[in-house]
C-alpha cells in the first residue's frame, strides 16, 4: 500500500479502549445534489476522503437511488458537528438525524456494548463476526430502548501499543506517559489495573501532545495510527492485538418513524450492506498499515508468553471490575461462552 495512500485513511471508531479512531478538523458538509423529501443528517468523526467516508457516501448513493431520489443523506464528516457526545446530543434534540460512533460513542447510549471492546476477550475476527451475530438483536432491543434504531456493526480494528519505549510486559509500561481517551471508563479501569496513572485527552490533541513529548504512548488499531499520523512520533509497536475497537452506525427513532415503510426497508437493508463493507475494508487496510509503518521505521516488539500470559490476567480482572458499571455478569458470561473462555 502506497504510504501517501494510507496516511488519508482513518478508522471508525477509534477504540474501545477507545482509538478510533477519529480525527479532528473542519471541513464542510457534503453538498447534497438535489432536496430530497427525506434528508438525513448523518454526523461522524472521520474526515472527508477516510474510509468511513468513502463508504457512506456509497451508503448515501444506494438509498437515494432505491428511494427514487426521494432520500438522501446530508453527511457532516471529520467532527464539523463535534465530538460523539456533542452528536448525540444534537441527535436528541433533533439538529442531527443519524451518525456514525466508536463503541465510546455507542456506550454514551448502551453501555454494555462495551463489553465487546474488553481486553483479550475476543482475540480473532471470526470471534468478533460470532460475537456481533450472537449479539445483534440484544444491542437492537437495547438501542430501540433508548431511541436509536440500530442500523448496524461496524468496528476501528484490533488495538495495539505504540510508544517511544519497547514495551513488551507491564513492568516495560511503568512511568510509560499513556494517553487516555478522556471520558473513557474501560480504559480508565485498565490502566487503574495495569498502575499507570494516564494523561487524559481528546482525540485531536493526542498528535499535538507526542509531538510536545506531553505523552509517549498511545494505543490504537493500525488504520487509526496511521490516519492520525500518531505513528510519526513513536518509534515501536508492541505486536499483541490488546483488544478490538468496536463501532457502528445509529439513526433517531423519533426521525426512523418518520419515514415511509418502504424507505424504512431501504435504509436497514442499505445500512447492513454499508456495514459489512466498511468491516472488510477496515481489516484489509489496518493489515496494510502494519506493514506501511513497518516500512517507514516502526520496530514491531513481541512479547513472550509468561508476559503476555499476565497482560491476560490483569486485563480478565478488569472484565469483573466492570459488571454492574458497563454490563451485566449475565451479558459477559453470554459473551465468555460464545468464545469459549
Amino acid at each position: 500500500m502506497n504510504l501517501g495512500r494510507v496516511k488519508k485513511i482513518t478508522i471508525i471508531m477509534v477504540l474501545a479502549l477507545g482509538v478510533a479512531l477519529f480525527a479532528g478538523g473542519t471541513p464542510r458538509a457534503q453538498e447534497t445534489a438535489s432536496e430530497a423529501q427525506y434528508l438525513i443528517k448523518f454526523a461522524l468523526l472521520a474526515p472527508e476522503g477516510s474510509t468511513w467516508h468513502r463508504v457512506l457516501k456509497d451508503f448515501d448513493k444506494e438509498v437515494y437511488e432505491k428511494s427514487g431520489g426521494r432520500m438522501k443523506l446530508k453527511i457532516y464528516a471529520g467532527g464539523v458537528a463535534g465530538d460523539e457526545t456533542d452528536i448525540l446530543r444534537k441527535i436528541r434534540i433533533g439538529q442531527m438525524h443519524a451518525g456514525g460512533f466508536t463503541g465510546l460513542g455507542l456506550g454514551e447510549i448502551v453501555p454494555d456494548v462495551r463489553v465487546k471492546e474488553l481486553p483479550f476477550l475476543l482475540d480473532s475476527y471470526a470471534q468478533v463476526d460470532k460475537v456481533n451475530e450472537a449479539l445483534l438483536s440484544h444491542f437492537e432491543k437495547s438501542f430501540l430502548e433508548k431511541g436509536f434504531v440500530y442500523l448496524g456493526n461496524a468496528e476501528a480494528g484490533f488495538v495495539y501499543i505504540l510508544s517511544n519505549k519497547a514495551i513488551r510486559n507491564l513492568k516495560d509500561s511503568q512511568g510509560v506517559k499513556f494517553w487516555m481517551w478522556a471520558g473513557d471508563p474501560l480504559a480508565e479501569a485498565l490502566f487503574k489495573e495495569f498502575k499507570i496513572t494516564p494523561i487524559p485527552l481528546a482525540l485531536p490533541d493526542v498528535l499535538t501532545s507526542l509531538q510536545t513529548n506531553l505523552i509517549d504512548a498511545v494505543y490504537a488499531p493500525p488504520l487509526g495510527a496511521v490516519a492520525l499520523q500518531w505513528f510519526t512520533r513513536t518509534k515501536y509497536m508492541t505486536n499483541v492485538r490488546f483488544t478490538n475497537s468496536t463501532g457502528g452506525m445509529v439513526v433517531s427513532k423519533k426521525y426512523f418513524d418518520t419515514l415511509p415503510a418502504d424507505l424504512q426497508k431501504i435504509l436497514k437493508e442499505a445500512a447492513t450492506k454499508s456495514c459489512r463493507a466498511l468491516i472488510e475494508v477496515t481489516r484489509t487496510d489496518n493489515e496494510k498499515s502494519i506493514e506501511a509503518m513497518k516500512r517507514s521505521g516502526i520496530q514491531l516488539v513481541d512479547v513472550n508468553p509468561a508476559d503476555l500470559q499476565q497482560f491476560v490476567n490483569q486485563s480478565r480482572t478488569v472484565w469483573q471490575a466492570l459488571v454492574g458499571k458497563l454490563y451485566t455478569q449475565e451479558l459477559l458470561d453470554r459473551v465468555k461462552g460464545i468464545v469459549g473462555k
